[in-house]
C-alpha cells in the first residue's frame, strides 16, 4: 500500500503547447508499472481549453464545477455542467475546456496505451471555439 498526500503534489500550470488561457492540473495519481490509469483534476479560466488531442484508450471526464464546452471532430459543441459525465471512444479526436464566460473544473481519468495516454494534435482556433 502506498499513501500519497495532497501536500506532495504541487499544482502545474497546462502548457502553452497543450492548452489555450489560463488551466491548472491537480495530478490525482499516476500509474505505477503494471497499472495503466491516471487522474487529474483540470481547472480552465473562462476561455481557456484543451487542444485537439485523443486517447489511445479512451478518456472519462467528471464535470465538478462550473461550466464548459466538448466537442468531438464533425460534431456540435455541447454545454457540460456539474454532474456530468462524458466519455470520449479510443482515438476519438476532441477538445474540452471552459466556456468564455464561465470557469469549469472536471476530474480526467485516462489510460496509457504503449507509455502515453494522450496524443495531442493543432489548437482550437478561437473562430472554432466561439462558433
Amino acid at each position: 500500500m502506498r499513501i500519497i498526500e495532497n501536500r506532495d503534489q504541487a499544482s502545474a500550470a497546462g502548457p502553452a503547447d497543450w492548452f489555450t488561457g489560463k488551466v491548472r492540473i491537480d495530478s490525482q495519481f499516476a500509474p505505477p508499472e503494471p497499472a495503466r490509469a491516471a487522474a487529474a483534476v483540470v481547472t480552465f479560466e473562462p476561455g481557456a481549453r484543451t487542444a485537439w488531442h485523443t486517447h489511445p484508450l479512451g478518456q472519462r471526464l467528471l464535470v465538478t464545477a462550473g461550466e464548459g464546452w466538448v466537442q468531438k471532430e464533425g460534431g456540435p459543441k455541447i454545454v457540460i455542467r456539474p454532474g456530468d459525465t462524458v466519455w470520449f471512444e479510443p482515438h476519438e479526436k476532441h477538445w474540452h475546456g471552459a466556456t468564455d464566460k464561465k470557469a469549469m473544473t472536471h476530474v480526467a481519468i485516462q489510460e496509457a496505451e504503449n507509455g502515453s495516454p494522450v496524443t495531442w494534435m493543432e489548437q482550437v482556433s478561437d473562430a472554432d471555439y466561439l462558433g
